[in-house]
């Protein structure tokens, strides 16, 4: 149980993991999974281990660059909570304004045609906008 410790501190000094990222690594170094469930425990009662912590600095790194769509989406991969992510994501700010951001660098015009339109949309989608920041952004207007 101390080497699982050991290596969990060295995997959380390189920077946070979410429990389930990190209980997937040390099962990765063997033990089992009573022990690797004890070291977690113990180490999320000292708070060197959160999810919550964990979210908010994965928000804070892609948030400008992605949508909350798509934030939800790693964070769920990553096995961070439903509550957790909630009550992290308006930490990102404006969705739309961050949308506006990623199109004007990629695109900096509004679309000429349809064909070109559907591009920019595609994109802004791949990227985990929501249709409503989406449309906001390409009706070209500041409100």
């Amino acid at each position: 149980m101390p080497d699982l410790r050991v290596r969990a501190l060295q995997l959380l000094t390189r920077r946070d993991h979410s429990r389930a990222e990190l209980k997937a690594k040390l099962a990765d170094q063997g033990g089992s999974g009573e022990e690797i469930d004890a070291v977690l425990d113990a180490l999320q009662n000292e708070r060197l281990l959160s999810d919550h912590r964990y979210a908010s600095q994965r928000i804070s790194a892609r948030a400008a660059r992605v949508g909350d769509l798509r934030l939800r989406q790693e964070l769920r991969r990553s096995g961070v909570a439903e509550a957790d992510i909630e009550a992290s994501l308006p930490e990102a700010g404006d969705e739309a304004a961050r949308c506006r951001a990623v199109w004007e660098k990629k695109f900096g015009r509004l679309p000429a045609d349809a064909a070109e339109r559907a591009r920019q949309m595609r994109f802004l989608q791949y990227r985990g906008f929501s249709a409503e920041a989406i449309r906001w952004t390409l009706r070209g207007d500041d409100e």
